[in-house]
């Protein structure tokens, strides 16, 4: 099938366009824009043969309220489209057709019975059920067979652009601009954070609900939120239900971006109609102002249009054949992120959005930088190939808007990357993988694998050094969204997914979790026990790394997920955080935001540059340089030596049984003074600064089972 028809009720909708109001316009900036009393409108389609814009009064509304053709002869520039319209103003809902070939043999798939959303769209409007399911015209029940042809109109179940203004007063914004070496994020969920009752927000789940708590962001210590996907997705997009209690599941992670550059609406507790733009600025302003940085999580390699069975939302029925890789029978995707799509990054037309979306984010709504979900595969060629010198990756290192930028990428993808530690340049920070599987099997007590964690806990020279990078572009983190909770991790043995639908055939196996004798909640006081030292256990360990520290969102008062590690559908009591556990956890609260200012307050943990010879040594327990080799041999001593404060003596046991440690001589005129032992309750288990303990003996210090300790050599009295 070639250009096919647009539909007759479309085409009679509408006043008919006059030479006074209408005008040819201008190629760029594509997207819309308002200009001398007008809007410019400009869209990007090699292969397209007519392209029809389409305005309309209502988000649901089914037949718009005007329709303007836009011909090669009076409205195409090369190979963007353009018109100005008069009288056009802020508010406007908009939609494009796009007509051309339909031939998925050759990689096209116009159809202009489907409304497209802009890919420049700053805005798009919210339906409470937007669901592209029932009307993308599915051919048959073979899960190889691409869809046919599809003469359903989707207008009335399809979002529309929001035309905005993007005045907002930026004058008292201070941008914050942390260096990496006073960097601590917090990862968080911008509905999940603040949706639960006991969040007690005026506005729950929202842009607003979280200013309401950044007074807590600001006393625990934070200098970075990073915010989950907050792109326009499409939450109602998944089809199954929940098996253990009938309610539909939905896209709670948002990881299947519909619209790169919109925020999204349903975050807004002012309205979906423009308003979603001027809430996000409001939220990014308060951050600034309580010295918070914001860095969005962003997704540019795959779209929510899915494979060939997936529907025609934006990109696939603007130009198919540009925006993604296709596979050698071009009516298939090559799909590198489990997605069902790749974008095609490597494509100059793609990767200039990418760049104009990145931008955008920085100039307009003033992000400080960004987390590239799957960045792997950013840096593969139309075969998957990865390049050597992607171009992409490279631009996005060297754009002048974005140089100030924090970027970070999860370096690797499910199509086999792996580039922990040698992820591109050295602009480039890293999700550090192996410092959270290393750090977590550690202290379950494996085997040989402790040389590993006295590297991460230097920084991971073994793995960025050879790159030119430092330990600046490590971010560690023991958890994050994408697994176990914090809890979870030292509660359950085994993921508990049955809840998604998927038979708990999703998310990952190895989780390097423990449970300690129960799976999930117990009274057990010995269980209880020994999960709370764990998980100080980890915070010490994070927080006492050279790197950049990431803690995920609630762990810091044992959030749960009931022993779900792959919670991207559940908007429920799953992922919402229950701030009732913050009362009941208050001593681990107390424990991590001391750990925070401990940081902060010395600068030897937290340096961009790997320890020097002699400024960090490693012993066994009996004070004896370790014995590497031996693969069964788990407690380790670390002794950090610093200009400033002194010395630092750092003693891990993560057997089972109590252990003796040797101490060395406190240099010069100090004595070792104990500043944390996780073994102890709460106050005791972090001392206040001025309040650290002389030990009365000198030469050994007793780690209780699966405990940390950090000594500090003071004066013989503490100041």
């Amino acid at each position: 099938m070639d250009t096919m028809p647009h539909p007759d009720h479309v085409a009679a909708a509408g006043a008919p366009p006059t030479a006074d109001d209408i005008k040819p316009g201008i190629p760029l900036p594509l997207g819309a824009y308002l200009h001398e009393g007008g809007a410019n409108f400009s869209l990007f389609s090699r292969h397209a043969s007519c392209v029809f814009l389409e305005f309309y009064d209502h988000p649901a509304s089914a037949e718009p309220t005007r329709r303007i053709e836009l011909t090669p002869t009076d409205h195409r520039t090369g190979d963007t489209w353009h018109v100005w319209v008069e009288g056009i103003t802020s508010g406007q809902l908009y939609g494009y057709r796009v007509d051309g070939p339909y031939r998925p043999e050759d990689g096209h798939r116009f159809n202009p019975n489907k409304l497209l959303i802009d890919p420049y769209a700053a805005a798009i409007t919210h339906l409470e059920g937007w669901d592209f399911r029932a009307a993308h015209g599915y051919a048959g029940e073979a899960p190889q067979q691409d869809l046919s042809f599809s003469e359903i109109d989707n207008a009335g179940s399809a979002p529309k652009c929001v035309l905005s203004n993007h005045h907002f007063d930026w004058s008292e914004d201070p941008r914050p601009d942390h260096p990496w070496s006073e960097t601590v994020i917090y990862e968080l969920h911008v509905r999940g954070f603040t949706r639960h009752p006991t969040a007690a927000v005026d506005h729950p789940g929202t842009y607003r609900g979280l200013i309401e708590k950044i007074p807590y962001l600001q006393d625990l210590g934070v200098t970075v939120v990073e915010l989950m996907p907050v792109q326009e997705f499409n939450e109602h997009e998944i089809p199954r239900t929940n098996p253990q209690t009938g309610e539909p599941l939905r896209n709670f992670w948002g990881y299947n971006p519909a619209a790169f550059m919109a925020p999204n609406g349903t975050y807004s507790s002012a309205g979906t109609s423009g308003e979603q733009i001027r809430a996000f600025k409001e939220m990014v302003l308060a951050f600034h102002q309580a010295d918070i940085e914001v860095i969005l999580d962003v997704v540019f390699n795959h779209t929510a249009e899915g494979n060939e069975l997936g529907p025609t939302i934006c990109w696939r029925g603007i130009d198919n054949s540009v925006y993604y890789i296709l596979d050698d029978d071009p009516r298939f995707y090559k799909d590198f992120t489990g997605t069902g799509n790749t974008f095609k990054v490597d494509h100059p037309i793609a990767r200039d959005l990418i760049l104009d979306a990145l931008r955008y984010w920085v100039m307009e709504m003033h992000v400080d930088g960004f987390r590239f979900d799957l960045a792997s595969v950013l840096g593969r060629d139309e075969t998957g190939h990865l390049l050597a010198d992607p171009p992409l990756i490279e631009r996005i290192a060297e754009d002048p808007v974005l140089r100030e930028a924090k970027i970070i990428a999860e370096a690797w993808d499910p199509a086999g990357a792996y580039q922990v530690g040698s992820f591109y340049d050295r602009r480039w920070a890293e999700w550090n993988g192996r410092f959270r599987d290393d750090v977590r099997r550690f202290w379950r007590g494996d085997d040989d694998v402790r040389a590993a964690f006295a590297h991460r806990l230097a920084g991971s020279d073994d793995l960025y050094r050879a790159s030119g990078k430092g330990p600046e572009s490590s971010i560690n983190y023991v958890t994050c969204h994408d697994g176990f909770t914090l809890h979870d991790l030292v509660s359950y043995a085994r993921k508990h997914n049955e809840a998604n639908g998927e038979f708990n055939r999703d998310g990952p196996d190895a989780n390097y979790s423990a449970n300690y004798g129960v799976e999930g909640e117990t009274d057990d006081a010995a269980i209880q026990a020994t999960r709370t030292r764990q998980i100080k256990n980890f915070v010490l360990t994070l927080f006492l790394s050279r790197g950049v520290p990431m803690l995920l969102g609630g762990d810091e008062f044992r959030r749960t997920q009931g022993g779900n590690n792959n919670a991207y559908c559940q908007d429920n009591e799953i992922s919402w955080v229950n701030w009732d556990r913050l009362d009941e956890h208050t001593g681990l609260h107390r424990f991590v935001r001391h750990m925070i200012a401990f940081r902060r307050s010395h600068s030897v943990f937290r340096k961009e540059a790997f320890y020097n010879e002699g400024d960090i040594a490693w012993y066994d327990p009996d004070g004896q340089p370790p014995e590497w080799s031996a693969p069964t041999t788990h407690r380790l001593a670390g002794l950090v030596r610093s200009a400033k404060t002194g010395a630092f003596y750092l003693l891990f046991n993560p057997d089972s049984e109590a252990a003796s440690f040797t101490l060395p001589p406190a240099p010069d005129e100090h004595a070792w003074h104990l500043k944390v032992d996780t073994a102890a309750p709460s106050p005791s288990d972090i001392l206040d600064d001025g309040a650290e303990r002389l030990l009365e003996n000198q030469q050994n210090y007793g780690v209780e089972s699966r405990s940390s300790v950090l000594l500090m050599a003071l004066t013989a009295s503490p100041p």
